[in-house]
């Protein structure tokens, strides 16, 4: 077995003082303690998803919990969406982690309230295009999160994979990229690396690990899935968002293309559309195991995923994967 390199020097791992450039995504409802400091403690960046928490206090349990099991840098995500975040931003502040991400909308009133606070985080920027990179980074993000159209849960709107965007991103901006989107394994980190990244996010692929919450029946639909396995969802109501083929997939398609030949208000289509793609129904899937009642997010990538290690032999294994790459890559030139 190739050796495991002590540390990768990349913008990303020296801005955050971690080993390797890997960031565990702000999973939906499955971005907990356990998951988030394994993670870390291999090597990573974990975090936690403010969105898994119904009060600021449960997020801030869960924050100590875990400093409990880490003392390496961890951060917290912040999905912008119809649920007011100041005061989960307020905890969040006073427990100071390492980083906080921000995914899903305009980050500006987030950043600021972060700046004006004075504590030193670092603040990461999910986009899916070239105009929000620059406006994340004109806003003083420290980084941003490249996500290609292949990605699982939410995605930008233009439909451009990771292999175009990252390098397009990286010419517009000066701070560090991290590419996301299609990436499950060392060669997606080699890969990434070589377009001119400074390193990657994962997201599907830590829901198949042992230290995540999500129930063994999504884990293991993830294992057996084929790349092709994916549709994209929530595209009435522009924010398009891509699934794991299942029945409640296939009938939320059905009613959106009905939304699309009535032409009613994009109100209308909001309300039509929430009793189907709200949290309950995803949870329904991803924490009680009821495929075929809810649906659960994934990428592309589903198609290379063959197993259920732990974070750490995930993220090691990775590393050893983009090392052996490199040096493939040496005796080319």
């Amino acid at each position: 077995m190739s050796m495991v390199p002590e540390k990768m020097h990349t913008r990303f791992t020296e801005l955050l003082n971690i080993r390797y450039p890997i960031v565990q995504g702000g999973l939906s409802h499955l971005s907990y303690s356990k998951l988030a400091a394994a993670v870390s403690n291999a090597g990573g960046l974990g975090q936690l998803g403010c969105a898994c928490f119904a009060t600021p206090e449960e997020l801030r349990a869960d924050i100590r919990r875990t400093k409990e099991l880490t003392d390496r840098p961890f951060g917290v995500n912040f999905p912008i969406g119809h649920v007011p975040l100041d005061g989960f931003l307020d905890v969040t502040l006073e427990e100071a982690p390492a980083a906080i991400s921000i995914t899903g909308g305009n980050p500006e009133k987030l950043l600021r309230s972060i700046q004006q606070s004075g504590v030193a985080v670092r603040t990461m920027v999910l986009v899916a295009g070239v105009r929000a990179a620059q406006k994340a980074e004109s806003l003083g993000a420290d980084a941003v999160i490249a996500v290609g159209f292949e990605g699982g849960g939410h995605l930008g709107r233009d439909d451009i994979g990771t292999m175009v965007l990252v390098p397009r991103i990286l010419d517009a901006v000066k701070i560090p990229v991290l590419a996301s989107g299609g990436i499950a394994d060392g060669r997606g980190l080699a890969a990434a690396l070589a377009l001119g990244a400074d390193g990657i996010e994962l997201g599907t692929r830590f829901v198949a690990v042992q230290e995540s919450n999500a129930h063994p029946a999504y884990q293991q639909a993830l294992v057996a899935a084929k790349e092709t396995d994916t549709v994209i969802i929530e595209r009435a109501i522009g924010r398009p968002a891509r699934v794991l083929k299942g029945p409640k997939a296939t009938e939320i398609l059905a009613i959106e293309e009905e939304l699309e030949r009535s032409q009613v208000t994009p109100e209308e289509r909001l309300q039509r559309l929430l009793p189907h793609i709200s949290g309950k129904v995803n949870t329904r899937a991803s924490l009680e195991g009821a495929l075929d009642e809810g649906f659960v997010w994934a990428g592309q990538m589903i198609g290379l995923i063959n197993d259920i290690p732990d974070a750490r032999e995930l993220i090691e294994r990775s590393v050893r994967e983009a090392y052996a790459q490199s040096q493939r890559l040496q005796h080319m030139f």
